[in-house]
């Protein structure tokens, strides 16, 4: 607003003005799209017909800004991307994308396009019907993107976009479709092991050069996760306590040495083309790995059962109609690295997370979040 020596004031739109400060506000907090599968999922799955939803107690029994209430969260608190974001300055979680209203907190703090299920590739989860895939997630911020437009302008969007994060955390369920048994009408022919890997660093890699077309330049892409030590594959695989499927693992090795490399290559040419843009690998597996074998090192006091549902099939995780809350779940959450058969607690986020933001070249490669973030 311009002042003049006149008795009177120029006017002016309070929209324009509003908008202005929409975009200062989301230039000076921490903006964040995150991508991916349950790990990652903060209640886009409340809003599909799925079988694999959290919207039930006890899960987010220990999430604060709901009460304990269930959020869609497949844990028991918050996701690394929650405490990853805390971290870094963020007001609030960014919200699911299948949320009503959504588009409006868009150049706050981002959005969350992550759905329990997804894979890489389309096929993955179609046990459970409904679920987001990777490439409709990015679909979606395509559709994001034209509401941020309306909102501040194609320079403004892309000037957000620029400062913006763009976490990708998906692969996992590609791979436990893959080494479970065959289900009668959703099996499909297993491709080699090498083709899956294949396969998904490709479509993953297509997916990654789409974002970036839309105006993604920091990236953090994180790996998989050591599957065979899950209470889910350790009991399909007939494990003893203290012990990993090291078959599974190593289909998660070949596949994640294989997105590094993939990675590496897009750092190299995309940022031939605009020295902004920056692919971050996140070595969760050797983090989640050093957890479970040393998990008593960490505070922790159990890595072999899941806190809450069972061991064994239908490893489900919910309270039971004569059951409080507490009474569904272990008595110590914070003392599990597992909260059910495949997510980690929160305990076991908070370390990871940690280790992910100020870690070294072990963890992340070629440098932490919070040094991606600060460029």
């Amino acid at each position: 607003m311009e002042i003049t020596h006149s008795s009177s004031l120029k006017p002016f739109n309070f929209t324009l003005l509003l908008l202005w400060l929409s975009h200062v506000q989301a230039a000076q907090s921490f903006t964040n799209f995150i991508f991916g599968d349950s790990l990652v999922d903060v209640g886009n799955n409340n809003y599909i017909f799925t079988l694999s939803k959290a919207d039930s107690s006890p899960y987010g029994i220990d999430f604060g800004p709901s009460n304990g209430q269930p959020t869609g969260r497949f844990t028991n608190g918050r996701t690394i991307s929650d405490i990853v974001g805390e971290a870094l300055g963020a007001k609030s979680a960014p919200p699911p994308y299948l949320e009503p209203n959504t588009e409006a907190n868009t150049v706050y703090n981002g959005i969350n396009y992550a759905s329990g299920a997804a894979g890489i590739l389309d096929d993955t989860g179609l046990f459970f019907i409904g679920r987001v895939p990777l490439r409709e997630q990015v679909s979606n911020f395509e559709k994001s993107r034209e509401d941020m437009v309306r909102m501040i302008g194609e320079n403004g969007t892309k000037e957000m976009l620029k400062e913006a994060m763009f976490s990708i955390t998906i692969g996992s369920n590609d791979i436990l479709n893959y080494i479970q048994p065959s289900i009668p009408f959703f099996s499909q022919e297993k491709l080699p092991t090498n083709v899956l890997q294949d396969s998904m660093v490709f479509h993953l890699t297509t997916h990654l050069k789409r974002l970036h077309e839309l105006g993604a330049r920091k990236f953090l892409v994180v790996g998989v996760g050591p599957l065979g030590c899950i209470p889910f594959a350790r009991a399909l695989n007939l494990i003893p306590a203290g012990k990993c499927s090291e078959q599974v693992n190593q289909i998660v090795r070949g596949y994640n040495m294989k997105l590094r490399h993939s990675l590496v290559t897009l750092n190299s040419e995309l940022r031939s083309e605009d020295h902004n843009t920056t692919f971050v690998y996140a070595n969760s597996y050797d983090l989640f790995l050093k957890l479970v074998l040393n998990y008593r090192q960490f505070g922790l006091e159990n890595a072999d059962k899941p806190c809450c549902g069972g061991y064994f099939p239908p490893f489900t995780c919910f309270k039971g109609p004569n059951q409080n809350s507490s009474q569904a779940a272990c008595e110590d959450r914070s003392k599990f690295v597992f909260w059910d058969a495949y997510h980690p607690t929160e305990a076991a986020n908070l370390i990871v997370a940690k280790a992910l933001l100020d870690g070294d070249q072990t963890v992340a490669t070629p440098f932490n979040i919070r040094y991606l973030n600060d460029l």
